[in-house]
């Protein structure tokens, strides 16, 4: 019986080794660290959201001017104004 126990003792203090449960609790009792951390993981998700958007303004910017370039029907004069209000307020 004691054997059973003191192999599932040591099975259960390798597992904790493998999650690095000691770091982890070391790492959320820092909150200097931890609220660190946490304001650049912020920063950083918010300048890649603002980066990806962006970008697919632009793309969408550009794929409106060729519609209006190609003088799509029923959507070109439409798209035509909007640009030229967009313009206009820039």
């Amino acid at each position: 019986m004691n054997d059973a126990l003191e192999e599932r003792l040591e099975r259960l203090t390798g597992t904790l080794e493998r999650m690095r449960l000691d770091e982890y609790v070391e790492y959320v009792s820092n909150r200097r660290r931890l609220i660190f951390d946490n304001l650049l993981y912020g920063m950083v998700r918010g300048f890649g959201f603002t980066l990806g958007f962006a970008v697919l303004a632009a793309l969408c910017a550009v794929l409106i001017k060729n519609m209006v370039v190609e003088n799509i029907p029923v959507i070109g004069g439409f798209l035509a104004e909007v640009i030229n209000a967009i313009q206009a307020r820039m």
